[in-house]
C-alpha cells in the first residue's frame, strides 16, 4: 500500500510539474523581424530604430531585422504568414500590406487571417516632394504646371496600383491634371534616388521616407495629405491649399496566427515600452513621423475597418475608369 501511494503521489507531481515545463519563458532565442521592403527606406529605418529599443525589453535574446523584397510587400508577409507561429517570427506590414495586396488578390495563399496583429505604431500622411531647387513651392504650382502641359510633369510613385499611385490618382481627379507617372517599385530607397538624379520632378511618398534628404536641405516637402500640420515639418497640408484628400501608410507589427497568447504578449509590451521610450518619441520627432498606437485590442478591427473603406473608395474608381484592378 505504501509503494503504491509512492508511485501515485510520483504521479500527480509529474503532472503538476510536466504543465510547468511547458510554459518555458519567451523568449528563449533571437526573434527574427521580417521588413518587407528594402533596406534603406523610411519602413526600414522606423522598423529598425523601434526594433533595437524593443529588443532591450526582452531578456536573452536579439531581435533582428530581415529585408525580403517583392510582390508590393506580399513576398516578405507571405513568409511571416507561413512561418511557425511561435513569436520567434514576426513582421511588418504597411498600408500596401494591409490595403494593396489584398485588394488585387495577388496572391490566392495572401489571407489576412494567416496573422495575428498586435501593434500599430505609425500613421504617416502621404506628402509631394521636390529638390529644394525647384520651382514648385506650392500645389497650386504644381497643378497649374500639369495643366499647362499634361503628362510631362514627372512624378514618382511606387508601385503601379500601390498607395502613392491610388493617392496621385485623386490628386488627378480632385484638380483635372495629368501627370506622368514613374513606378519605383521597392519602396522610397529608388524613389531618393530618382529625385537626387533628376529622373522626376516630385517624389510622392510620406515625409519621413524623405527624412534624410529634408534635413540636410536636399529636398523639401510641398504638401501633406493631411487635415492636420506635421508635428515636425512646415508643410502646408491638403486641406489648406483646398484640396480634400487625406491617404498615407501605417505600420502594423504582426506574427503567424496561433501564436501563443504569452508570446503576443511579451511582444506588444516590448514594443510598446520601446514606443514610449523618450529615444523613440524624440526620434520620430526629428525624422518627421507621427507616432500612432493602437495595441494588440484594437489593431485588428481599426485594420479591418480601414481596408473595407479603402476597398471600397477604389472600387469606384475602377468603376469610373480611373484605377484599373
Amino acid at each position: 500500500m505504501h509503494g503504491r501511494t509512492l508511485i501515485a503521489a510520483a504521479a500527480i507531481l509529474a503532472g503538476a510539474i510536466a504543465p510547468i515545463a511547458g510554459l518555458a519563458d519567451f523568449p528563449e532565442r533571437d526573434i527574427r523581424v521580417v521588413v518587407p521592403w528594402g533596406a534603406g527606406g523610411g519602413t526600414d529605418g522606423i522598423v529598425r530604430k523601434i526594433t533595437s529599443l524593443a529588443e532591450q525589453q526582452l531578456d536573452g535574446a536579439s531581435l533582428y531585422v530581415e529585408n525580403i523584397e517583392g510582390g508590393v510587400s506580399a513576398t516578405g508577409v507571405g513568409d511571416v504568414m507561413s512561418a511557425k507561429p511561435d513569436g520567434y517570427t514576426i513582421g511588418a506590414l504597411t498600408y500596401d500590406s494591409i490595403v494593396t495586396v489584398p485588394w488585387q488578390n495577388m496572391l490566392p495563399s495572401y489571407k489576412m487571417d494567416k496573422l495575428r496583429l498586435f501593434a500599430r505604431i505609425t500613421s504617416e500622411p502621404d506628402a509631394l516632394i521636390v529638390d529644394a531647387t525647384s520651382d514648385y513651392n506650392s500645389l497650386q504650382d504644381i497643378v497649374d504646371a500639369a495643366k499647362a502641359e499634361p503628362g510631362q510633369v514627372r512624378v514618382a510613385v511606387q508601385n503601379l496600383g500601390g498607395r502613392v499611385h491610388l493617392t496621385l490618382l485623386q490628386l488627378q481627379d480632385l484638380t483635372g491634371t495629368e501627370f506622368k507617372i514613374v513606378s519605383y517599385p521597392g519602396g522610397a530607397a529608388p524613389q531618393k534616388e530618382a529625385i537626387l538624379s533628376d529622373e522626376v520632378d516630385i517624389a510622392l511618398t510620406s515625409l519621413g521616407d524623405f527624412a534624410n534628404l529634408i534635413e540636410d536641405g536636399t529636398v523639401r516637402g510641398v504638401v501633406e495629405f493631411s487635415n492636420s500640420r506635421n508635428p515636425t515639418y512646415d508643410v502646408p497640408t491638403a486641406a489648406e491649399e483646398g484640396v480634400d484628400l487625406q491617404n498615407g501608410s501605417f505600420i502594423v507589427f504582426a506574427a503567424p496566427a496561433g501564436t501563443p497568447d504569452d508570446a503576443i504578449t511579451s511582444l506588444e509590451t516590448a514594443y510598446k515600452a520601446a514606443f514610449d521610450s523618450e529615444e523613440f518619441q524624440g526620434w520620430v520627432k526629428e525624422v518627421g513621423v507621427t507616432p500612432d498606437w493602437l495595441g494588440a485590442n484594437e489593431v485588428t478591427q481599426w485594420s479591418d475597418e480601414t481596408a473595407q473603406a479603402l476597398f471600397t473608395k477604389m472600387d469606384a474608381l475602377v468603376e469610373a475608369g480611373i484605377l484599373s484592378k
